[in-house]
């Protein structure tokens, strides 16, 4: 029997495929995801140059983790309460305040770097400022996706939006290399601070008119404290928060432990960072596409998400040379980007409205606010004992997610999401 597609099939495929970039068709999402694209390039350029510039000045996996971590700090202390405020704001103009707000802060990084006054202390000081500024606008970001696109195409535009992030991390890093070997790593925070004026400029050109926007929540007492306990009492997000704090504080800790796995365990160049990074990325690309296609969310998708996860990192952590963790460093872009989509997406879509912001701002606690905790532990555990084993910690982490995703109980609240 002839296993060639049939015209039938054809009708079929084209289907899929629309429904792979459907919210693409939404004008505003294409606007607000060019724009968000090329500044993600200029973040992961700086992201590349402020780990080399921190190892340039200390040469210290534990200083490195420290300022990884100062940069983080403020999630973990201040998203809770930003994702209230989200709820009583409107959310561009929320995220026209944090991006001129993170511009600037990286303008100020390049002037000290290009100046040659730079000083640790400083790197330390505008990383916390750099991280407020985040704070409210990694909520602010994720919730707006669903005001831009709606309810029905929110799955899709989480995962397409989460796609451009990673296909900066495969530009970015690239980008990074180039500027550091040519003109210097200064001119790696101005490029970032440059990039920030492409979402402003989207933000701007948006038709206000064709946004689906949820009424600001009018202030009141007592709304954090029921912010928290709405999300501790649905399955459908307190697990994925559970676990996403976990592989959040121990396994994306890539900011620490791939400079330290090319420095220290490859005696690679700068350069070496650059192609894990990338790979990284190039992974993440191709698995956002297939969470595009697939369009699946749950808990019982995160599960499996996180074992493969954990594995893709331990086969990171065993690489013997450089080529082999490049191509591990795919199989874990890869397994990260499925785990980061379909977490997201299952939370946003058990969420309502009116506590949307505080569930995404809790999200982002989970996911960088646990950074601090993490980043100053892999840098430690790398210098004592070695990059791998703080690779190997991110895969326990991993697997102990997944014990938490697959505990027996009986679901709180299934709220149209399917597991």
């Amino acid at each position: 029997m002839s296993s060639n597609p049939t015209p039938a099939d054809a009708p079929r495929k084209r289907g899929r495929q629309a429904k792979m970039f459907a919210a693409l068709s939404v004008p505003n999402f294409r606007r607000y995801v060019a724009g968000q694209s090329l500044s993600l390039v200029g973040t992961w350029v700086e992201t590349v140059a402020q780990a080399l510039l921190v190892l340039r000045l200390t040469h210290s996996g534990t200083l490195l983790g420290l300022t990884t971590a100062a940069r983080y700090a403020p999630l973990l202390l201040l998203s809770p309460y930003a994702g209230l405020l989200v709820d009583r704001f409107h959310k561009r103009r929320v995220l026209l305040a944090t991006q001129a707000g993170l511009g600037l802060v990286s303008a100020l990084l390049g002037t000290s770097v290009l100046t040659g006054s730079v000083r640790l202390w400083q790197v330390i000081v505008l990383a916390v400022v750099f991280g407020m500024f985040s704070a409210v606008d990694n909520p602010a970001r994720q919730a707006f996706v669903q005001e831009l696109v709606g309810h029905d195409l929110v799955r899709n535009a989480v995962t397409l939006n989460s796609t451009s992030v990673n296909v900066a991390r495969v530009i970015g890093p690239t980008i990074a290399a180039m500027l550091v070997s040519t003109v210097g790593i200064g001119w790696c925070f101005v490029a970032n601070a440059a990039s920030f004026g492409f979402v402003i400029a989207s933000l701007l050109s948006l038709d206000v008119h064709a946004l689906h926007p949820s009424a600001p929540v009018q202030r009141a007492r007592g709304q954090f404290r029921a912010g928290l306990h709405y999300a501790a009492s649905k399955t459908a997000i307190i697990r994925p928060l559970l676990m996403m704090a976990l592989v959040g504080a121990f396994t994306f800790e890539f900011e620490v432990s791939l400079p330290l796995l090319a420095e220290h365990t490859f005696r690679g160049s700068e350069t070496t960072y650059s192609w894990l990074l990338a790979a990284l990325g190039a992974g993440a690309v191709g698995g956002g596409l297939y969470a595009a296609y697939s369009a699946r969310t749950g808990v019982k998708r995160l599960t499996k998400a996180s074992i493969a996860f954990g594995i893709a990192v331990g086969l990171v952590a065993a690489a013997p040379n450089v080529a082999t963790a490049v191509a591990a460093c795919v199989l874990a872009g890869a397994a990260s980007i499925i785990f980061l989509t379909t977490g997201n997406s299952t939370i946003q879509l058990a969420s309502e409205p009116d506590y949307r912001g505080r569930v995404t701002a809790l999200w982002s606690t989970a996911l960088v606010g646990s950074t601090p905790i993490g980043s100053p532990i892999i840098g430690a555990l790398s210098d004592a004992a070695g990059t791998r084993y703080a690779l190997l910690l991110g895969t326990a982490a991993c697997l102990c997610a997944a014990v938490i995703g697959s505990w027996p109980s009986k679901p709180l609240c299934d709220c149209g999401v399917r597991s």
